[in-house]
Parts: structure tokens; C-alpha cells; sequence
């Protein structure tokens, strides 16, 4: 978009245009003209706290995420119907219109106190609505709410493993996790392999979003120990591990380096559901890119059904943005022709030599060549000797 260096008036409406909807830690929103304060999304909380309610605050604008995802054009080509996508989260609250009618819970899943993983399953499958700015990236998809938590958001490996298997005995094709863990090697990594063996992709953010603040405040002996290098599930190898960046494309100062990430993708001033109503929520996080990754998953696998749980990894990630981590690009993900295995373009056969041609032609010709040869000589030799024969009467020489 270019700017009009004559003109203030232009160069303020092409500013106002070109923000996103919402910048990371501050919470206002852009809702048409009128700034919009909105809610903001939490992963737990404490006891005393009461549970999220629903916003009474609408976003009305495209926020900046559709567009740097592209999903105008993706979503003509896939919106991700006949697709389960598992929200391993707080649950999902099944009044939210955006989501209606393609919510399936498991359990008590349908309660969702914290509001995470309502906000999540937005990011994931929110309809487009008229006069409504936020959409989910798999509008058409439908959501399987499966606990992960305890109530007000607390887990543990053993609860988000015995999520992930629930998920994928209901058939998910996509199973979102919203958390990254410490410690839970085994139970998560047998979690997946369950998963994984009945073609569910697992997607999960690559480090927790933020310290919850009940836990800021450790002990002298945790001070100046290093955080962990692996999370889990993300470190799993057969699951989709995701970082976050904003609407500049950076990440916030003090965030986890995200080396090991498989992918990046909007997950800085996000903008989702509540956990009822119309209402949205500001949210910040490796989890809600993740959700942003799902979504994408979904997509492709509505639009590539016979690609397999693994094959869909390989084509989101071979066409990646090239960067460290690479960044989703849904579009070249549902678009892209990419006819191997491994995700990337046609192997050419190897180069082979054509078979020996048979020998006697050639044998034919030596033979021919060779007489026609002789013939010559002798008529030159004849030439020479019958003129000095006869010169001498044919008497020998002296």
C-alpha cells in the first residue's frame, strides 16, 4: 500500500488501515472507527477468581491475521468441511454463535470456565459472519471439545495424554493441544503414538504461553536455573510444534527461543470467542498459533482427503515460508503440487544409457569398407606397374 507524502489526511486513513486490530499487551481494539477495549484470554485461574464470562464487546474489523494468513484465497479453496479438529483444552461453551451446531463435547467439556479453549476453537473454526471481523481459519470444520484441564486450567501429563486418547477414539482428524509441559515424556509420547496410529495429526504449541502468575514467585533454589529445552507433547517428533509472532512479525523481548518450532504463526494480539455469546476476547501465545496451525491442518485435509496424517505434515512444512522457523502458508499448503512422499516436487528417473546397438552392421560395414579399400589399391597399383610392363616388354629389371 502506498503513501501519500502530500497529503496527512491520506497517510493517517492508509496508518489506520494497515494496523492490526489489536497490539500485543495493550488490549485495545479497532472496531470500525471507535477503539474498542477487549477482555483478555488466560490459560488458568486462581481459585478465588470467578469464571470467564462472555464479552460484551464485539469485533467488528478484519483482524490482521487473515490477512497474513491469505485466508481469503485459501478459503476458496478449502473452508474444511467434514473435518473433526479435538480441542485438548478448558473446554468449549456450546452457546457461541459463531460456533453453532458444530460443536460435539466429551464428558464435561462443555463447561469451559477459563474460556481458553473457546477462544482457541474460534481461532480454529469461527464461522464468517456478516458485520463480524474475526473468522476461524477452518470456518466450515467441525470442533470435538475434549478436557485437558482440570477446571480452572491447571493439567498434568496424565490428563492432557488421557485427552489426546479420547480424541482420537472419537475419530478427530486434527487434534489440537493447548499446552506445553516440562516434564510428561512417556505418558505424552505414548499418547501420540495412539494418536498417530489411527491418522490423527497432533498440533501443540512449542513452549508455554506465559509463567502463571500464582507461580511467578519460586523459591531461591529455582532462581537462575535455565528453562527446559523440550516441552511436551511438542517435542514428540510426530507432532506439529508451533511458535507465535505478531503482526510486525516479531516476538516479544524475554520470549522462549523457538529453535526446535516446526512452524510459526500468528499468535500475538489474536482476536477470538469468549466462552458464550458474540463477544470476542484479546489473546497472546504460542497456543493460539497453534490453533491458527490446526485450523490450516484442517483445511488441507478437507481438501486432500487422501493424504495421510504424516503426508499433511510434510506439505504444511514444505510450504513454509522460508524462515527459522519456517511460517504457515495456508494457501501454498492447499495449492501447492507436491506429488511425493516427502513433499517436495517430482523426482526426474535417473538418466540411463540406451542399450548397445547389435554389432554386425557395423561388422558389415568394416567388411565392405575394407574391400572397397583393396579394390583401390589395387587399380592404383595396376596403374603404375601395366604402363612400365609394357614399357620394358615385360622383361625383368637389371
Amino acid at each position: 500500500m502506498r503513501r501519500d507524502p502530500t497529503s496527512a489526511r491520506a497517510a493517517a486513513a492508509v496508518l489506520m488501515a494497515t494496523l492490526p486490530l489489536l497490539l500485543a499487551g495493550s488490549g485495545p481494539a479497532l472496531a470500525d472507527s471507535d477503539p474498542v477495549e477487549l477482555p483478555v484470554a488466560r490459560a488458568e485461574l486462581r481459585a478465588n477468581e470467578s469464571c470467564a464470562a462472555a464479552s460484551e464487546r464485539p469485533a467488528e474489523r478484519e483482524p490482521w491475521t487473515i490477512r497474513a494468513l491469505g485466508l481469503s484465497r485459501a478459503w476458496q479453496q478449502s473452508q474444511g468441511a467434514g473435518v473433526t479438529v479435538a480441542v485438548v483444552d478448558t473446554g468449549v461453551g456450546t452457546s457461541i454463535p459463531a460456533l453453532a451446531g458444530r460443536v460435539e463435547t466429551v464428558g464435561s467439556a462443555d463447561d469451559d470456565c477459563v474460556g481458553h479453549g473457546s477462544f482457541a476453537a474460534g481461532l480454529i473454526a469461527a464461522a464468517r459472519t456478516k458485520g463480524v471481523g474475526p473468522a476461524g481459519v477452518a470456518p466450515a470444520a467441525r470442533i470435538l471439545a475434549v478436557r485437558g484441564t482440570e477446571e480452572r486450567g491447571t493439567t498434568t501429563p496424565d490428563l492432557l495424554a488421557d485427552g489426546i486418547r479420547k480424541a482420537a477414539d472419537q475419530g478427530a482428524k486434527v487434534i489440537y493441544v493447548a499446552r506445553a509441559l516440562p516434564t510428561g515424556r512417556e505418558e505424552l509420547t505414548t499418547a501420540v503414538a495412539y494418536a498417530t496410529r489411527r491418522d490423527a495429526l497432533v498440533v501443540a504449541p512449542f513452549a508455554p504461553d506465559t509463567v502463571p502468575q500464582d507461580k511467578a514467585e519460586q523459591g531461591k533454589e529455582e532462581k537462575g536455573k535455565a528453562a527446559p529445552l523440550w516441552y511436551w507433547p511438542a517435542a514428540v517428533p510426530d507432532v506439529l510444534s508451533v511458535m507465535d509472532y505478531g503482526a510486525g512479525g516479531d516476538r516479544p523481548a524475554g520470549a522462549p527461543m523457538a529453535l526446535s518450532a516446526d512452524l510459526a504463526a500468528p499468535g500475538i494480539g489474536v482476536v477470538g470467542n469468549g466462552p458464550k455469546g458474540s463477544g470476542h476476547y484479546l489473546g497472546s501465545g504460542s497456543s493460539f498459533a497453534a490453533a491458527h496451525v490446526a485450523g490450516a491442518a484442517a483445511l488441507v485435509r478437507a481438501r486432500h482427503p487422501e493424504l495421510s496424517a504424516a503426508e499433511v505434515t510434510r506439505r504444511l512444512l514444505g510450504t513454509a515460508y522460508p524462515a527459522s522457523p519456517p511460517r504457515l502458508d495456508v494457501y501454498g499448503a492447499l495449492t501447492a503440487v507436491l506429488t511425493d512422499a516427502a513433499g517436495t516436487v517430482p523426482k526426474q528417473p535417473p538418466a540411463g544409457l540406451p542399450e548397445s546397438p547389435s554389432p554386425a552392421p557395423r561388422h558389415r560395414a568394416v567388411l565392405v569398407a575394407s574391400a572397397a579399400g583393396g579394390l583401390v589399391l589395387l587399380v592404383a597399383v595396376a596403374a603404375v606397374v601395366i604402363p612400365l610392363g609394357r614399357a620394358r616388354r615385360w622383361r625383368p629389371a637389371d
